[in-house]
C-alpha cells in the first residue's frame, strides 16, 4: 500500500534547508524503497552549470547508480515542491511507484518574489503522471505548510 510518511518529508525539508544554506533554492528530495531511504538529493542550479539539476532528478540519479538501474519499481520519490514536467517524466521513465510532494508549482509561482525567478511549464505533475506508463501513484499536498515555509529560504 502507497502511504506517505512524515519522517520521510521531514528528512526533504532538512535537506531543502541545507541546499538553501549553500546559496541554492530550498528544494530537497529524496528516494525510498522498502521503507528506506536510497538516495537523496538537493537542488544544484545555482551550483552547477547543469540546468537539469533539480533536487528529484539528482536524487534518481544518485538511485539508479545505487540499484545499477534505470528501473526504479517499487521506488517511491518524495519532494518539497511539486516536481516539474521533467522531473514528473522522469519518475515515470524510471517505473517509479509513486510520488509525494508538499508545496505546489502554483505556490511556488505565488511566493517568487524578486528573490527568485519563477521559471516552470504551466503544467501540473498530475497531469504529466496521467499521460505515461507506467501508471505512478501521487500522494499531493503532503506536509504542505512546511514545504511552503522554504521559500522564505530561497536566494
Amino acid at each position: 500500500m502507497f502511504v506517505a510518511k512524515k519522517k520521510f518529508m521531514q528528512e526533504c525539508i532538512n535537506i531543502a534547508k541545507k541546499s538553501a544554506s549553500k546559496g541554492d533554492y530550498a528544494v530537497g528530495a529524496l528516494i525510498v524503497k522498502d521503507n528506506e531511504i536510497i538516495s537523496t538529493g538537493e537542488t544544484l542550479l545555482n551550483r552547477s552549470t547543469d540546468a537539469t539539476a533539480h533536487a528529484e532528478i539528482v536524487a534518481i540519479r544518485k538511485a539508479c547508480k545505487k540499484l545499477n538501474s534505470r528501473i526504479l519499481e517499487g521506488c517511491i520519490l518524495y519532494t518539497t515542491h511539486e516536481p516539474c514536467p521533467m522531473c514528473a517524466s522522469a519518475a515515470i521513465w524510471a517505473k517509479m511507484e509513486g510520488i509525494v510532494f508538499g508545496a505546489t508549482y502554483k505556490d511556488a509561482k505565488d511566493k517568487a518574489t524578486k528573490k527568485f525567478s519563477w521559471r516552470q511549464i504551466d503544467i501540473s505533475c498530475k497531469y504529466i503522471l496521467s499521460k505515461g506508463q507506467p501508471k505512478v501513484k501521487l500522494i499531493e499536498k503532503f506536509m504542505r505548510k512546511e514545504c511552503n515555509e522554504l521559500f522564505s529560504l530561497s536566494k
